[in-house]
């Protein structure tokens, strides 16, 4: 008997996945365990295979298509079988349409949308390439570069494309043995996720069809321009008489410019370039008829004692440089946008006594196989303090909040192109020397844009520290899905008082941003505490 297989729910946030491709066809026997089609989620593209068994009769969604979940999106059962009745509820709407006259029979297939003109890639033996889902976050991406020609011979395993998404430069592999046959957009454009960006399939393989159905509607689209355009160009037809026409008068480009910045009328200056065209200089001395007035006026009146002062004129030119938004500062505006605008955010800042935490560091040092930073007592301080306050290593999930048993620190770092922020997991159980070898392998890989996914994901607090910069203290936006983010400042050679006596000290100013839904001002202020103990007493950490 015939069994529907249907959309599977993949991820605990999916709602939809769309079919990256197809491993059977219609007719082909399929065994349980058998690998069916690869899926995208919202959060990776996944192989899914077949629990159940039978020849596969009906393929709903085509390679590139959204299925709801739990959407029929196959069908097995006996070579043969009527499987019509399992598909009531998602038959196409031309399958339910009533019977069309023989009239209406005749202009559909003559029409450029007849079904007999609708083409499958897998009809013409093809593969249609899209842009794949290559992190949670992504929503488009950019070819940084193509390393085939259309003409060229693929393999399943080539590389086709470097793609640069919001968190790095990554490689787009064909999975298809053919010829390139077409390259929908250039290095350096954009292309949404699941949008086609190349097809590959036998050499001389006509694919007119394939992209006629894709551009249909864009030809709509643009039939229908002239119509659009039609009326604001008979409007724009007369055009207004002015008191002096400036527009048949000789004058340069930048003359024009200046001399309407400074309301002149062109036809009051007399121009000293060939034919009397005016140019930049004659604007820019020229005298209106009515400052000659007063200027004769004013050598009238009788002299006193103060002098006027002449300044000399100058001219700047107003420039700039625009440059287009990369996938990274696309969705840090984004993502941060929706932080601040969502978590109401407040803030509580401490002053630290560094004194021993720098005398510790330089006893660290002696004998660690890699050098300790500051920033590293920080993170590992950060670590522990969690543990003592797990309502600071929460999240906010709409109807419930989850508190964090796990403490993985997310270390903000700046890159040429924006902020990456990799994640220092169960740093509460790792030494010092061994958080400081993760976070410098880390900045050598977000500076090369090597980080991967796996890198930047699953942080449950993170620590930014500008202090290297010298900057006193600051504030930072809380690195959504976390529920606080510490700001670390430098540390400063300032008076203290300490036993009743002004003497040199070091601080350092820790910020501790919160998202108010989920941290209380007294939760974080006790946090702040704890942390500001661990590390004014660092062989706390050690023990």
């Amino acid at each position: 008997m015939a069994e529907v297989v249907r959309m599977p729910k993949m991820s605990d946030t999916m709602t939809e996945g769309v079919i990256a491709k197809w491993h059977k066809k219609v007719g082909d026997k399929v065994n349980s365990g058998d690998l069916v089609a690869e899926i995208e989620t919202d959060k990776a593209t996944m192989d899914f295979e077949s629990y159940q068994e039978g020849t596969l009769l009906y393929i709903g969604p085509k390679e590139g298509e959204a299925v709801a979940i739990d959407a029929v999106i196959a069908v097995l059962g006996e070579p043969g079988e009527d499987f019509q009745a399992l598909l009531s509820g998602d038959a196409p709407a031309a399958e339910k349409a009533p019977e069309k006259t023989e009239e209406k029979k005749t202009e559909e297939v003559s029409g450029p949308e007849s079904s007999a003109d609708t083409v499958t890639p897998e009809e013409l033996g093809c593969t249609v390439i899209t842009m794949p889902l290559l992190s949670d976050t992504m929503k488009e991406g950019v070819i940084a570069q193509w390393n085939f020609k259309v003409g060229d011979t693929i393999k399943s395993d080539d590389a086709i494309a470097d793609v640069e998404t919001d968190k790095a430069t990554m490689e787009v592999t064909a999975y298809a043995d053919g010829t390139l046959l077409y390259v929908g957009l250039e290095a350096g454009e954009a292309a949404k996720v699941n949008d086609i960006i190349a097809i590959v399939g036998p050499a001389g393989t006509d694919i007119t069809p394939l992209l006629n159905q894709k551009s249909a509607p864009a030809k709509a689209e643009t039939a229908e321009a002239p119509k659009a355009d039609s009326a604001p160009a008979a409007t724009a037809a007369p055009v207004p008489s002015t008191t002096s026409d400036d527009s048949r008068v000789k004058a340069s480009p930048l003359a024009r410019k200046i001399a309407k910045e400074k309301g002149i009328n062109l036809s009051d200056i007399k121009g000293s370039a060939d034919g009397g065209r005016i140019v930049k200089k004659d604007v820019e001395s020229f005298v209106p008829t009515a400052a000659k007035t007063a200027e004769t006026a004013a050598a009238a009146a009788p002299a006193t004692e103060t002098k006027a002062i002449t300044l000399p004129t100058y001219v700047g030119e107003e420039r700039y440089t625009e440059k287009p938004v990369n996938q990274m500062r696309k969705t840090i505006a984004r993502r941060l946008a929706e932080s601040l605008f969502t978590a109401p955010h407040f803030y509580l800042t401490v002053s630290i006594d560094m004194d021993n935490a720098m005398a510790a560091r330089a006893q660290i040092n002696e004998i660690a196989p890699v050098k300790v930073s500051f920033n590293d007592i920080v993170v590992k301080a950060v670590a522990v303090a969690l543990k003592k306050h797990p309502a600071v290593n929460s999240s906010w999930q709409g109807d419930k909040i989850r508190f964090n048993e796990h403490t993985n620190i997310g270390v903000a770092m700046a890159v040429e192109d924006g902020l990456l922020v990799p994640v220092v997991r169960f740093a509460d159980g790792k030494s010092l020397s061994h958080i400081s070898a993760e976070v410098k392998d880390f900045a050598q890989k977000a500076k090369a844009k090597k980080l991967q996914p796996a890198d930047w994901e699953g942080s449950t607090f993170t620590v930014s520290n500008l202090g290297m910069f010298g900057i006193d203290e600051f504030t930072s936006i809380i690195n959504s899905p976390d529920g606080a983010i510490l700001s670390v400042g430098a540390i400063q050679a300032v008076p203290v008082v300490k036993n009743g006596a002004v003497v040199p000290g070091n601080i350092m100013k820790v910020t501790l941003g919160c998202d108010h839904r989920v941290v209380d001002g007294a939760t974080g202020a006790a946090f702040l505490q704890t942390l500001k103990a661990l590390v004014e007493n660092p062989v706390r950490l050690l023990a």
